[in-house]
């Protein structure tokens, strides 16, 4: 970074962080504080969806995704995100509004009775914290590849640059609560949008400048080529030759992340109760001035999100052409104590060598291939004999010598193009592998897994800004304040959403009913602080690859604990008005159940042999949508056995006006059709012509 990106970086950082604290200055109330005073209006109610949404939780993981296989189909998240938008502005928010809640558990004591209630809440702000945590960890994994690409003197942990990613958000939501947010978001949104458009040109100027590119030659096997140029092709005809296979938005019905299948129900389940249902998102629409307002807002959001793909998901894809090596080396770090293990475990490998304290020549001379675990006195020396090859696996004596295997313990990789990064290992894997499944059969014994990366696709951010963007131009300062900001945007709107559910949910509800909006306003504003704490803890842990190779997944699945259940509850409630008060909380608890059964049960490598179970379990996303149908199942049966004798009236506690808008509705119809027209585009029937 030159000085005019330093420049350029405070100025942004402090007009955003100033307008939103000038702005809230007036907050007295604990509605003032948790809802901006019911005064939204729609342009500020879609930048803020906007930006709360989109943070390194997007670019970091989205843009990761998008590096790997997965390609354009990761993007929707976005496109259905639209439709589903449209949908909850015209099918939820009046109901949620003539509620007059602050919260969405509220709604379910408005419906069903306080015990669904307090359900809800406790069980979001778990999934809150994991969110807090991963979208810390994202950005701070940004902040440290680019320090490292860039060769800064100072590189900061992981660890170190979350610190600082939770304080600047503590005290940004904590000053100014809701309304500060989302006129910061107002700054935030657009400059997102800016920001990703750059990165998107100048990864196309760039990738039309290469002599060589890397892409992915098969989606199912996920096998890696290169490709030589001649010098004659566009930008735009190399990306499309390099990258068709992974324009695709319909995924095989058998992959694990993100199968065709899921597109009909499962991703559905994720998208309704993200836009609908979820408290950090909903809140910027709780606090609309008017239901008109409201949904404006909600349609002007929608067609942003039909932008996003664009300006995240594209050049999460060239990122991958232009600097696989890069990734493929960034995974060592990662790589490291996962095949030290694989060597104390399997001692007899000739494939995995532990040397420690290696020299320069020897890690210079290393044959690929072969797997070298470097150990090293300590941090420093690695930074002193750093060696971008990807067979080289540097780790601390310290940690080295903490590494215990359990036993009956399995090498695998979530990655498919792993095979392709240590094909010599492959088959001494596949054959050790089998053998120890075997013996934990016969031993009736679980088994652990190890999981280590191919390529570690989250770092496709940091190197598009580290490599791509113009040094010393104001661009990578304003980039990148954008992103920061965007982090701390999101993290601001969830450390909000989890202090006003905690607050009004728990304490105001049972343990203080009669307390002050002075007092309430004062312990939103300590669970802010105690939020930050545990976020910027869980964050570094995030980064194990034992966990998974993708942030983005992390997220996803975790919430299939919750959101099945609170999206068959809330949509049960609406339409069926002889639902008796039990249905609120059975409906939750077997969302639970179901889904930590099905989630177990994938888990078992006999049972998942069989290619039926697979497919119906093996992902996520289809363990969500039978989840789902179990809940709206039960649910049904309670009322046929017990139906409540008169429906329930969902009576109007707000004096906003409750009109809706036929503007909004007009547009929200063309947001509909230009996602399906999207859709058909990029479909296998477009992309083979």
């Amino acid at each position: 970074m030159g000085i005019l990106d330093v420049i350029v970086f405070v100025v942004f950082v402090v007009c955003v962080v100033g307008l939103g604290l000038y702005k809230s200055r007036d907050e007295k109330s604990g509605e003032d504080y948790f809802l901006a005073g019911r005064g939204l209006v729609w342009w500020l109610i879609g930048f803020s969806l906007i930006a709360a949404n989109i943070s390194s939780e997007q670019f970091v993981g989205m843009s990761g995704n998008a590096a790997s296989y997965i390609g354009m189909a990761i993007a929707s998240y976005e496109w259905m995100a639209a439709i589903t938008l449209v949908v909850v502005a015209f099918a939820f928010l009046p109901y949620f509004l003539r509620a007059g809640i602050y919260t969405m558990p509220e709604f379910l004591e408005y419906r069903y009775n306080s015990a669904a209630r307090t359900v809800m809440a406790v069980a979001t702000i778990f999934i809150y914290l994991l969110l807090l945590g991963s979208v810390t960890y994202s950005g701070a994994i940004t902040l440290n590849t680019m320090a490292e690409e860039m060769e800064m003197s100072v590189v900061p942990t992981v660890a170190q640059a979350s610190l600082v990613i939770g304080i600047i958000a503590m005290l940004y939501v904590a000053a100014g609560g809701l309304k500060a947010c989302a006129w910061a978001d107002l700054i935030q949104g657009s400059a997102l949008i800016v920001g990703g458009a750059v990165i998107l040109i100048f990864a196309f100027k760039m990738l039309g400048g290469v002599q060589e590119a890397s892409y992915i030659e098969d989606v199912t096997t996920g096998a890696v080529g290169t490709k030589t140029f001649s010098g004659g092709e566009g930008a735009l005809e190399r990306f499309v030759s390099l990258n068709k296979v992974r324009l695709n938005m319909f995924l095989p019905m058998n992959d694990a992340t993100l199968p065709w299948t899921a597109l009909l129900l499962g991703l559905w389940i994720p998208n309704f109760y993200y836009w609908g249902l979820n408290q950090y998102i909903t809140q910027r629409t709780l606090g609309s001035a008017s239901l008109a307002e409201g949904q404006k807002g909600i349609v002007f959001a929608a067609f942003m999100k039909l932008l996003i793909p664009f300006v995240i998901v594209v050049p999460g894809i060239i990122a991958f052409n232009l600097f696989a090596p890069e990734m493929k080396s960034k995974a060592a770090v990662d790589n490291a104590p996962v095949f030290a293990k694989y060597q104390k475990a399997n001692p007899n490998t000739l494939l995995v060598q532990v040397v420690e304290s290696p020299s320069l020549e020897q890690l210079a001379a290393h044959e690929e291939g072969k797997i070298l675990v470097a150990v090293f006195p300590d941090k420093e020396s690695i930074k002193a004999c750093r060696v971008k090859n990807p067979f080289v696996l540097p780790i601390t004596q310290e940690k080295y010598s903490a590494l215990q295997v359990q036993p009956f313990t399995v090498f695998e990789s979530e990655d498919k193009s792993w095979r392709t990064v240590f094909p010599t290992l492959a088959s001494e894997l596949d054959i050790y592998n089998a053998s120890v499944r075997q013996a934990a059969q016969q031993s009736n014994a679980p088994v652990a897994v190890e999981k280590f990366l191919g390529y570690k696709y989250d770092s496709a951010l940091g190197h598009l800004l580290s490599k791509v963007l113009p040094a010393k131009t104001g661009l990578v300062g304003f980039v990148l304040a954008a992103l920061l900001g965007a982090i701390v945007s999101s993290l601001a709107a969830m450390l909000n959403a989890a202090s006003t559910i905690f607050t009004m949910d728990i304490f105001k509800k049972y343990l203080s009913p009669n307390a002050s909006q002075s007092a309430i306003v004062t312990l939103g504003r300590v669970c802010v602080v105690v939020f930050t704490a545990v976020a910027v803890f869980l964050a570094p842990q995030l980064g194990n690859p034992k966990i998974s190779n993708s942030i983005f997944t992390i997220i996803q699945e975790s919430q299939g604990f919750l959101s099945p259940g609170v999206l068959a509850v809330f949509v049960f409630g609406l339409l069926v008005r002889r639902g008796p008060a039990v249905c609120g909380v059975v409906g939750l608890v077997t969302n639970f159940v179901v889904y930590g059964g099905l989630k177990y049960i994938s888990t078992i490598p006999n049972l998942m042999e069989n290619k039926g179970m697979a497919f119906l379990i093996g992902n996520f996303l289809n363990r969500m949508a039978i989840s789902f149908l179990v809940c709206l199942l039960v649910m049904a049966i309670i009322t046929i056995l017990k139906p409540l004798a008169k429906p329930v009236e969902f009576r109007q506690n707000t004096t906003i006006q409750l009109h809706s808008s036929r503007g909004a509705l007009s547009a929200g119809i063309v947001v509909v059709v230009l996602t399906l027209l999207l859709y058909v585009i990029f479909s296998p029937l477009c992309l083979a012509k």
